[in-house]
């Protein structure tokens, strides 16, 4: 068995920034994209990922996965993390948020039925998910 290709993050770092694409640095090295995209994360050159599961606590069906609460709560916890979201979908999701807590209202979820409405128990998800996304964007 071969030994492993070894990446050297000092030189990745520097063909990273002259705009080298993963798949040439690939090839350079001797390793696959994936490799690539393994070695710029151990050497601190990718963006953390963004981390959704305090938003989406839920195994999502797939077929819920894209729907708007999926997709509000998405935007919100990026929004709280601290990424970019265009405008037009952080506001969308502010609004929906800010009517499921000032109507009293929580969202749930459960594979069968998919994303529903219930009334907010005390310390309701909703509003812990849109408080993090307001302190951010504030």
């Amino acid at each position: 068995m071969g030994r492993r290709p070894q990446v050297d993050h000092e030189e990745l770092a520097r063909l990273s920034a002259r705009g080298w694409s993963n798949a040439d640095l690939a090839a350079h090295f001797g390793v696959t994209e994936s490799g690539i995209l393994q070695a710029k994360r151990s050497a601190g050159l990718s963006k953390p990922m963004t981390d959704h599961s305090a938003a989406i606590p839920w195994k999502l069906a797939r077929l819920h996965s894209q729907s708007g609460p999926a997709t509000n709560l998405r935007n919100l916890s990026a929004a709280a993390q601290g990424r970019a979201v265009p405008k037009e979908k952080i506001n969308t999701a502010l609004r929906w948020a800010r009517r499921l807590v000032d109507n009293g209202l929580d969202i749930a979820y459960d594979q069968d039925q998919g994303f529903h409405e219930i009334e907010a128990p005390e310390g309701s998800h909703i509003a812990r998910v849109l408080r993090s996304a307001q302190e951010k964007l504030d």
